[in-house]
């Protein structure tokens, strides 16, 4: 049985404020799933006054773009490499392989390089310089790391884009359901958490290949990329928009007014992804809007 370190009430309420200044980050994510994950990377390096980013580590998926969980992690880790060709400032930024499986048990971990990278930076933290670590993919990296070291528990602040709104009648989310015991790990161990929901949170952050085509397909070679990794989702735009939900995690560490949230117990996550609710349990930070507008604003002045 794993035994996680109980953190304080007042220090998890301290640990779950919002950042004063510029932080250390590590980002997790499953590159190759989606494109709002590339949008997210570029987002992060692309804001240097808010997080300096330290590492990137591929995380498992598995759909039609994957023939396995595996496959998936090794996709998303050479789109990666493909990024970081295209910007300057992701030069020299190690890249991490995740886990080539979802955790075996509720108690049992999925090595990877990325989960033991995860726990020396973690774990050579200061008390006051905690390492926020930004899951926009299923958690498994992150819940695997936590069993491995636990006291990392203490050192670091995971924001995830995970699940769907409390209010929601589910929360069947591809991050949160491709892993249960991942995702219920990180609930219940007592981490320092900033939860970011899709359906009707995240959901807000959409938009068109017209906007685009105005603001991001001039901007070099980014801006192209970014530009046809967008064109090439779908293959009618007319009256077509797509939610890009993981730059939603960057934009917490921007600006905390952009994502209006609140502390709540966290929540309790059924075998059949049905939120129920203990007010005995941990806090954790909740959000429960995105300002659409100011995000992208940001995103593209960067650009």
């Amino acid at each position: 049985m794993i035994e996680f370190p109980k953190l304080t009430g007042g220090k998890l309420l301290n640990r779950l404020a919002h950042p004063a200044g510029k932080v250390r980050a590590v980002l997790d994510t499953d590159t190759f799933n989606e494109i709002d994950d590339p949008f997210a990377v570029v987002y992060a390096l692309k804001s240097p006054e808010s997080l300096t980013v330290e590492a990137f580590y591929a995380a498992p998926f598995h759909n039609e773009h994957s023939d396995s969980p595996g496959d998936g992690m090794e996709k998303s880790y050479w789109e990666l490499h493909k990024i970081r060709e295209l910007l300057p400032e992701a030069s020299g930024i190690p890249i991490c392989r995740g886990a080539v499986s979802y955790l075996p048990g509720p108690a049992m971990p999925a090595p990877s390089e990325a989960a033991r990278d995860l726990v020396d930076r973690a774990m050579a933290s200061a008390d006051d310089d905690p390492l926020y670590v930004l899951a926009i993919g299923a958690i498994t990296n992150v819940a695997s790391a936590i069993m491995l070291e636990p006291r990392i528990m203490e050192k670091i602040i995971v924001v995830w884009l995970g699940g769907h709104a409390l209010h929601w009648p589910h929360t069947r989310e591809f991050n949160m359901c491709q892993d249960l015991h991942a995702s219920r790990l990180v609930l219940h161990c007592g981490v320092p958490l900033v939860l970011i929901p899709c359906m009707g949170v995240a959901s807000h952050l959409q938009t068109t290949l017209s906007e685009l085509n105005d603001h991001i397909r001039n901007k070099g070679f980014l801006g192209q990329y970014l530009y046809e990794t967008f064109r090439g989702c779908a293959s009618e735009h007319t009256a077509y928009s797509r939610v890009i939900w993981d730059m939603s995690a960057i934009a917490y560490l921007v600006n905390p007014a952009w994502l209006p949230s609140s502390i709540v117990h966290s929540p309790v996550l059924s075998e059949d992804f049905r939120w129920s609710f203990d007010t005995s349990r941990h806090w954790l930070r909740y959000v429960q809007y995105v300002q659409r507008n100011d995000i992208f604003k940001d995103f593209f002045a960067k650009l």
